[in-house]
């Protein structure tokens, strides 16, 4: 999906930009404040104009997926139908071409076309226990910080909210940095530091097979630390250094590999510190977020009519929009998951008007289910009677506009990158308005990862070093 980039714009075009979403963001509050399993109990798509309705309706979805998401098929040319609303052309066109971009900088050959499920990038001692999307995430990420680390003379890193430890133990272990890893979860911290064993002794048979690879310095494990960072207030023990610098003062990078709400936001207060030298942050989770606290953090976004982003529509902003495009031009059985569970909520406002928009447990293979099949599965999971009396014809004439629901669906998903973008321009405005630089990558694939966002700040201009951290690494 085009968009654009945060590096081709000034500070000026940065406050435009804001004022241009926070706009268009108002425009179609309705349709991202809209709960997709509302559907039927709302009437979502009588909201919609009728023109939007007439272009959308019929539409399968691989056209929504071309016409609508603009991510054609391979090889597939874009035809309409009929001639689209100028109102809905301009939304698409604005969707592209207020986001962020998501397309990296860089072109390479997939690392997963010998094997789906191992890197080609990494060696296999790193591979092991990380799943193909975590294992292009700390190979990206990772060189990214040891880049950065380099240029601005970093002493030590610190991974912030480290899990299991594996962006730790590639930049220590892999990439020779020197790294602290700051969780608040003990266990997670002991399954971190096993692995960390783990790796080492297979390391060291590596070595002893391939004696031309040994190691000519130390290795450093990562320092795993088990502590909660509370957003609201500075944590010592992330700005302590590991060991005493030859010279001045400790000099730090803080990362955070999808950070989940404040927990991105404490990195950024954190670097206001003399200690930190650099950031390089991956954000996650918007819903999270507090409110206030979390958003907005720029006195420019604060200042701007209409910047309110409430939990519906930074929860939407989490979505994978690459990845449902597919899902689309796949047009597989899966995609009537949103229509079911959108019946069933009619279902249960009749049976308990006060009981709206529960959690319904996962039901397998829903694709396989008659619509009333699932519907007596979701009852039971809500606690209500499986055997309650249903009216077939009005389920069936629900599961008739299957087609209606994606549409909808598909039309939050296009405006979501804007709520992504504004939530992360404003973290940028934020940064910049304390006097420090800062850019947004697009680091990983999207595909692959749709958190590709990385947020990099440093104290010092950064230069000619921005291309070199955004290009891969041979």
């Amino acid at each position: 999906m085009p968009g654009i980039s945060a590096r081709g714009l000034s500070h000026e075009g940065r406050r435009q930009l804001a004022v241009n979403l926070t706009r268009v963001l108002a425009l179609y509050r309705s349709i991202l404040d809209a709960y997709i399993i509302e559907f039927f109990t709302d009437n979502l798509w009588d909201t919609l104009p009728c023109s939007w309705q007439e272009a959308l309706d019929g539409l399968n979805p691989p056209q929504l997926a071309t016409m609508l998401l603009g991510m054609p098929g391979e090889g597939e040319v874009v035809r309409y139908r009929s001639v689209w609303p100028l109102t809905l052309l301009a939304l698409k066109s604005t969707a592209c071409a207020l986001a962020f971009t998501r397309t990296p900088g860089f072109q390479t050959t997939s690392e997963f076309l010998e094997n789906p499920s191992q890197s080609s990038r990494l060696t296999a001692p790193f591979r092991k226990h990380v799943r193909p999307k975590k294992q292009h995430e700390i190979r990206r990420l990772g060189e990214l910080v040891k880049k950065l680390s380099d240029f601005t003379g970093c002493t030590q890193v610190v991974d912030v909210g480290s899990g299991q430890g594996h962006l730790s133990r590639f930049m220590a272990l892999g990439l020779g940095l020197m790294v602290k890893s700051i969780e608040g979860d003990q266990r997670l911290v002991e399954r971190a530091q096993r692995l960390d064993q783990e790796l080492l002794q297979a390391l060291e048979k590596e070595e002893k097979r391939n004696p031309q690879v040994v190691q000519t310095s130390p290795r450093h494990s990562p320092h795993h630390v088990v502590r909660w960072v509370d957003p609201t207030a500075l944590c010592e023990e992330l700005l302590l250094p590991l060991e005493n610098p030859c010279q001045g003062r400790a000099r730090l990078l803080l990362t955070g590999l999808h950070a989940c709400g404040d927990l991105s936001v404490a990195l950024l207060r954190h670097f206001c510190c003399p200690e930190v030298v650099a950031l390089a942050s991956v954000g996650c989770c918007y819903m999270k977020l507090s409110d206030p606290g979390g958003y907005p953090l720029s006195q420019w976004v604060a200042g701007l009519p209409g910047y309110e982003l409430p939990y519906r529509l930074r929860e939407g902003a989490c979505h994978a929009l690459e990845e449902y495009a597919e899902r689309l031009q796949k047009a597989g059985p899966g995609l009537r998951t949103h229509c079911y569970r959108a019946a069933l909520e009619t279902v249960i406002r009749r049976a308990r008007p006060e009981l709206r928009r529960p959690g319904v447990q996962g039901i397998p293979r829903v694709h396989e289910l008659k619509i009333e099949e699932y519907v007596q599965r979701g009852l039971q999971r809500v606690g209500l009677d499986p055997q309650l009396p249903l009216n077939l014809a009005a389920l069936q004439a629900h599961q008739a506009q299957e087609n209606r629901v994606v549409a909808f669906f598909s039309l939050a998903l296009l405006l979501a990158p804007l709520v992504e973008t504004l939530i992360l321009l404003d973290r940028l405005l934020y940064l910049q308005e304390q006097g420090f630089h800062a850019e947004l990558l697009p680091i990983f694939s999207p595909e692959l990862s749709p958190r590709n966002l990385v947020l990099v700040a440093t104290k010092m201009p950064l230069g000619q070093a921005l291309s070199i951290l955004e290009t891969e690494d041979s």
